[in-house]
């Protein structure tokens, strides 16, 4: 395969596309310098070639990685592309020629800088999805059920299938605002929407005496004598109170009762 250091492929942000950019990368006998969306496209001496994305192109893709390498590495690979971790696609596209070229064992070759980037991305991803399913707080507006949340990874595709199950009779959805995404739920059928922008409506008289009521909730069961703030951000990492009923005062300001050469602790 040459090397196409010279060419930067630009695709629309999907799975798909990037898997037609998998495609296109073997078709063309080429390794892009880089592999970006549109969203990322910069000033740059290097060709930009946009690529089309092809369903049909994606499917043979995912075929093959399914017969010469597992249907666990397109598992893993679906996995990763959920992940924030840098240069995310050029990782993934490595991982699939290691993987066409080496078979299945490619999965375990832990010491090599791609599998190892990958596998510790997508442990964070799915450990975040998990804290998450514990940490997600819903209102009720009109008797529709809401949540926010501010994830580092996309996790949405992760969850959703857990609060459908948990909420299967309710009418919900899930906002994510770091990637404008939502999951929504309607009448027992869900689906993820992208590139939307929300806000969720002040809570009204009733949505405000049942987040007053949790919070009491939250204040009574603890034992003064046993507050360890350090180990409450292991458990229950910062990033995530902005979104939780309990952490907020009555003003709407995030509780922050921690000592204060601790507050800025990053304990994730």
């Amino acid at each position: 395969m040459l090397n196409g250091r010279d060419v930067i492929y630009c695709y629309d942000g999907s799975f798909d596309g990037l898997m037609s950019c998998v495609f296109e990368s073997y078709l063309k006998k080429e390794i892009p310098s880089e592999i970006i969306t549109g969203e990322q496209e910069q000033l740059t001496l290097s060709e930009v070639r946009y690529i089309e994305t092809n369903i049909k192109r994606s499917e043979r893709v995912m075929r093959g990685i399914k017969n010469k390498i597992s249907d666990n590495a397109l598992l893993f690979i679906k996995q990763a592309f959920l992940t924030f971790v840098p240069q995310r696609d050029m990782l993934i596209l490595d991982f699939i020629r290691k993987g066409l070229k080496f078979g299945r064992k490619a999965e375990f070759m832990l010491t090599d800088d791609t599998v190892d980037a990958l596998r510790k991305a997508v442990y964070h991803c799915t450990h975040e999805a998990h804290l998450l399913e514990g940490f997600i707080r819903f209102s009720d507006h009109g008797g529709f059920l809401s949540a926010v949340i501010s994830p580092k990874n996309k996790v949405l595709p992760l969850i959703g299938d857990h609060f459908t199950d948990r909420l299967g009779g309710e009418n919900f959805f899930i906002y994510d605002k770091t990637h404008r995404m939502a999951f929504v739920y309607i009448d027992h059928r869900g689906e993820i929407m992208e590139n939307i922008d929300f806000e969720l409506p002040p809570p009204d008289e009733c949505e405000q005496s049942f987040r007053e009521l949790w919070r009491d909730f939250y204040n009574a069961i603890e034992i003064p004598e046993r507050r360890n703030p350090r180990c409450r951000m292991n458990n229950m990492p910062k990033r995530f109170w902005e979104n939780m009923t309990e952490m907020e005062r009555d003003n709407g300001n995030i509780l922050l009762d921690l000592p204060q050469s601790d507050e800025n602790d990053k304990i994730d």
